[in-house]
């Protein structure tokens, strides 16, 4: 199973407990403020299109998309945030892409170089895995919930590049300015999401055994932990004996 797939499925489970959830919220109110820096017209921000969309699929409040389009053009306080990528090796060789939001750099390469080599990784220079990834738009929605035709119709004609058969799940990619179009027609269509965003998904594959697979698992887990760290990726193909816990 993808790393993609296997890591989202877990933080979908994660994501129930009202701790993650918080967290969860966090997360995507400032992907809306750094967004928003680019102009709080969603109309002509395809990101922020996208961040909104992602937030509604996880049930953030209007209020609080709202003030965080505030912060992110400058109009309230608290949008002082600056985006980034660190990028490296996990066990086994696997790369590693760590999207960050923070107001403070230097924690934070800090903090992400130490649990790099903590888990068995090490941090590299920038550039040095970014190119085997390309940001889309990527939609989980639950296989057993729904038939195939259902989810490619609503999904193909809203302009979505493909649909996935992901095991348990059906995953939707899309290019980035069609996100918000194409989950909005899933949601037209009656169709429950399990998770909605944009991710960078990995263009080639690195397969690994159950024992290093854990050890992926636990360094992308401690970097997602970590306050300032957005998301996490990785090109690990998961032996499909690996547990998930």
């Amino acid at each position: 199973m993808s790393g993609h797939s296997k890591w989202a499925n877990i933080q979908h489970r994660k994501g129930r407990q009202d701790a993650k959830r918080g967290k969860m919220f966090t997360k995507a109110a400032k992907e809306i403020i750094i967004a928003a820096k680019g102009g709080g017209d969603p109309v002509g921000n395809s990101r922020l299109r996208a961040a909104i969309a992602a937030a509604k699929t996880i049930n953030l409040p209007k209020d609080k998309i709202d003030a965080a389009i505030r912060k992110g053009t400058g109009e309230d306080a608290g949008g002082d945030l600056t985006e980034g990528f660190y990028e490296g090796y996990g066990p086994g060789g696997v790369a590693v892409m760590v999207e960050v939001a923070t107001d403070n750099k230097n924690r934070t390469v800090a903090e992400v170089r130490h649990l790099f080599t903590r888990h068995g990784g090490s941090l590299g220079e920038s550039g040095s895995v970014g190119w085997m990834f390309e940001r889309k738009g990527v939609i989980s929605v639950d296989k057993a919930a729904y038939a195939e035709d259902k989810i490619m119709e609503a999904a193909l004609e809203a302009g979505a590049d493909d649909v996935l058969d992901d095991e348990d799940v059906w995953t939707v990619h899309t290019a980035m300015s069609d996100f918000a179009a194409v989950r909005d027609a899933l949601e037209a269509a009656g169709i429950a999401m399990q998770s909605a965003g944009l991710a960078m998904i990995a263009q080639n594959l690195t397969p690994v055994n159950a024992a290093t697979g854990q050890k992926v698992l636990r360094l992308m887990e401690a970097l997602d932990d970590n306050d300032d760290v957005q998301n996490v990726y990785a090109n690990v193909d998961f032996p499909d004996d690996m547990p998930e816990e």
